[in-house]
């Protein structure tokens, strides 16, 4: 309920996005905080505006402001590429910034990018006037902070998160009460074939082999990732720092083996940025003390990561090449994802005590017919993360080490791992470009 001296910002979504001017920058809330209705009151006002910048991270909605007849209202600005707006940026209808997750917060403090509008979804205020951000901090709680208007949709069903998740009610100008449900996002894809999710498997159960007990672990998202979670039921003491929070987690926390005890930064908590998950773990989040969400420079800060001892972090791939040079956010020149959190807690990991750094991608793509493992990475390819930050790479073959080894170790190893229909194709390539002799 909103207290009775803050009725006055109370407003409907049509009311409260007339603030949105002409050339103005405009932030959303992304992943499961979405604020749907202020959203498409705002592009349902798109022939008023002209050159409105719109900047999110991942968002589940159709995006309409990146669709064809709103070019020259909205442009899209893409922090990170999901699969509805991908299509817009590929088309030169949308733009893209290559940052890593860690730093696109500084980008609004120091109004490289000046954002004028921020729309947040929230849940209602407790009775000191705290609004939480509920299931996705990231990089929302930032951009209002830094922001000359902040447009909150208030929602009884967005869970209270702790942590450094809380926004006043004196802080917002604009409050829009809604009742809707939030975005749901399964990690594990109804799609997914059986013999895709044993190959999954697989490399999951070589990944778990390198997890000890007392380890603290950072899942990315991805199918991989989220497999791990189905082999560590018979470990012990596991902490959690990641900034993503999936359901995967709940029944490991339930049986124990996430308590967080041996953490050796913020023991006794689990630390995230988001959440993409169901109403399940939405309800298992909400007031509960033993979560804590915090804004993605402090969850993806490399440095804060290294302060978990044996810190585990597991990312995907789309490609690798086998000196170790990673490409995970484009299919050639296509644009696919963005660099998210891979790079921040690769080096988070790598420099942590006893930890580990893994990126787990299948050997092939395409039913066998492409081996994800190359020589060199397709043309137009990003290299998201670089050779000297590679340390562990996992397929359904095994698991190579090449931190610190040369060139001709690397690419033994990294054949190795590939599919066995392209090994010899592999070595006949590296023999040509004197990788082997």
């Amino acid at each position: 309920m909103i207290p009775s001296k803050y009725q006055h910002k109370v407003a409907t979504a049509e009311e409260a996005v007339k603030v949105i001017k002409s050339g103005d920058n405009v932030y959303l809330h992304a992943n499961s905080g979405f604020p749907l209705a202020l959203v498409e009151a705002m592009c349902n006002r798109y022939k008023e505006l002209h050159n409105v910048n719109v900047y999110h991270l991942t968002t589940f909605h159709k995006a309409r402001y990146a669709e064809p007849d709103m070019a020259g209202h909205f442009n899209h600005v893409a922090l990170f590429i999901a699969g509805n707006v991908r299509k817009a940026v590929n088309e030169g209808r949308a733009d893209f910034v290559p940052v890593f997750l860690s730093e696109i917060e500084n980008l609004f403090i120091t109004r490289r990018i000046d954002l004028d509008v921020a729309m947040v979804h929230l849940s209602p205020p407790d009775e000191h006037g705290f609004c939480s951000y509920g299931v996705s901090n990231d990089i929302s709680k930032t951009a209002a902070e830094n922001s000359k208007v902040i447009i909150a949709q208030i929602n009884p069903r967005m869970p209270r998160v702790y942590g450094d998740n809380f926004i006043h009610i004196s802080k917002l100008d604009y409050i829009v009460e809604v009742d809707l449900p939030l975005d749901e996002v399964p990690m594990v894809d109804d799609n997914i074939t059986e013999s895709e999710k044993a190959l999954y498997s697989k490399i999951a159960s070589y990944i778990s082999e390198m997890v000890e007990d007392g380890s603290t672990m950072q899942m990315g998202i991805g199918a991989i990732p989220d497999a791990v979670l189905n082999f560590l039921k018979d470990k012990k003491d596991l902490g959690i720092h990641t900034e993503m929070f999936s359901d995967g987690l709940i029944g490991l926390i339930e049986s124990g083996v996430v308590n967080c005890e041996k953490k050796t930064f913020l023991p006794g908590k689990i630390v995230a940025s988001f959440v993409i998950a169901t109403k399940k773990c939405f309800d298992f989040m909400d007031n509960n003390p033993f979560i804590e969400f915090r804004p993605s420079r402090f969850v993806n800060d490399p440095f804060n990561i290294a302060k978990n001892d044996k810190m585990i972090s597991i990312n995907s791939s789309l490609q690798i090449d086998f000196t170790g040079q990673a490409c995970s956010d484009s299919i050639g020149h296509k644009f696919y994802s963005g660099f998210g959190g891979q790079v921040d807690f690769i080096r988070g990991a790598s420099r942590s005590k006893g930890g580990k750094a893994i990126l787990a991608l299948p050997a092939t793509a395409k039913n066998g017919q492409i081996s994800r493992i190359v020589h060199t990475l397709n043309p137009g390819a990003g290299v998201t993360t670089s050779k000297a930050d590679i340390h562990y790479v996992a397929t359904e073959y095994g698991v190579a080490d090449l931190h610190g080894k040369t060139i001709r170790q690397r690419v033994k190893a990294m054949i190795d791992i590939a599919h066995p229909n392209f090994k010899e194709e592999l070595e006949k390539k590296a023999f040509e470009l004197k990788y082997l002799w």
